[in-house]
């Protein structure tokens, strides 16, 4: 698909029944004979009315914002449970916008006479469809939200800390995945590329398991529908012990697509106390002056890592911080063990940081930094 013409356009009183005034939509009609266009797309929401009007007005077909990330949510869906939210939010999006020009959509059908009362429309019956489909997407998703909260409770009883991955769309996230876990999940520079989560296990200094979660990119305005639909996934990120938010810090509008991050977190419900670490990435795409600034800017914050996840430049101090992040609240102990418990041994290297080790003889004394949970986990053993 080609983009042949871009309009813009000050509304000053959206009208009802078109958003744009009959001027601005000559403009567009015009625009559209002389592309040859067949699809108008309006970087708004708008309503099934003013759909139906501006299609007639323009003879093309349109779209809105919401049904244009539908159409790409649609194509990049690649799992079972990502085609399941997928069609759950276009069916939302679609069981308000039965208001069309197919006169087949208002005749009425004919009621049996034992029932009695009138027949039903098509519309309605398109909608009663439409309602039972969802309902039946609703109960899978449901289920899927079970499995994944059974996993979630397992891993919590390790308990290994979960590191999510979340940004702006096209941000880089699943670029940096890859780099850190070793993994080959889809990193394209394509708006959501990656639409179901990917969880990997990786290491980290001072912490021998570590999992990280690759989720789906934010956009500006994300559709209320798929934040319904996706609330399956993105309870990974509700329920992270460290949030690494991964922005393209070469974008122009950086900052906004950080705060439009931000407030999509607020809505999914994750709290404002979960701990962030800001991953400033694509350095590789700055200049030298650019690059330093963005350094000298960062070196000012306890919270932000320069890097670039396509080079590798950076990627050892992020994870560095995210160890020391995870490990923040870690305390030093002295353990006394028998020598000849190796699997004791063992335990304290795959949950803790040994920083020392004394033999005294047939005991050995290990000085460990680690969780109080950990602690109380390893004593109860």
């Amino acid at each position: 698909m080609a983009v042949e013409e871009k309009l813009h356009f000050r509304i000053r009183a959206p009208r009802p029944a078109t958003l744009f005034g009959p001027g601005q939509v000559q403009q567009i009609a015009d625009a559209v004979i002389q592309a040859e266009a067949e699809l108008v797309i309006v970087d708004a929401a708008i309503t099934p009315v003013q759909q139906k009007n501006l299609e007639d007005g323009t003879k093309a077909k349109v779209i809105d914002r919401t049904g244009l990330i539908l159409e790409i949510f649609g194509e990049r869906a690649a799992t079972a449970e990502g085609r399941l939210q997928v069609e759950l939010a276009h069916l939302d999006y679609q069981a308000g916008r039965l208001v069309r020009s197919w006169t087949h959509l208002e005749r009425q059908r004919g009621g049996f006479g034992f029932l009695g009362g009138p027949g039903e429309t098509q519309i309605e019956a398109d909608r009663r469809l439409i309602r039972d489909r969802m309902a039946k997407l609703r109960r899978e998703l449901d289920q899927v939200s079970r499995t994944r909260s059974i996993h979630r409770e397992r891993r919590q009883r390790a308990p290994w800390p979960v590191v999510a991955l979340v940004g702006y769309t096209n941000a880089g996230k699943s670029t940096l995945f890859n780099r850190l876990t070793g993994s080959d999940v889809m990193a394209e520079d394509l708006l959501f590329a990656t639409l179901d989560p990917t969880l990997r296990q990786i290491g980290l200094p001072g912490i021998d398991k570590v999992i990280l979660s690759d989720t789906v990119g934010f956009v500006s305005d994300l559709p209320t529908q798929l934040v319904a639909a996706f609330k399956a996934t993105l309870e990974e990120v509700v329920s992270a012990d460290l949030l690494l938010h991964v922005r393209d810090i070469a974008h122009p509008d950086s900052e906004a697509q950080r705060a439009d991050v931000e407030a999509v977190l607020k809505e999914i419900g994750v709290a404002e106390t979960t701990p962030r670490i800001e991953a400033w990435n694509k350095l590789d795409l700055l200049g030298e002056e650019e690059k330093a600034a963005v350094r000298a800017e960062a070196a000012r914050r306890e919270d932000v890592v320069t890097l670039s996840a396509l080079s590798g430049e950076g990627v050892g101090a992020l994870q560095a911080h995210v160890a020391a992040r995870l490990t923040a609240g870690h305390q030093r102990y002295t353990i006394a063990l028998d020598a000849a418990d190796g699997a004791g041994a063992a335990w304290l290297h795959q949950h803790g940081e040994v920083l020392d080790q004394r033999v005294e003889g047939d005991r050995i004394d290990y000085e460990v930094r680690m969780a109080r949970a950990d602690y109380e986990r390893f004593l109860s053993r």
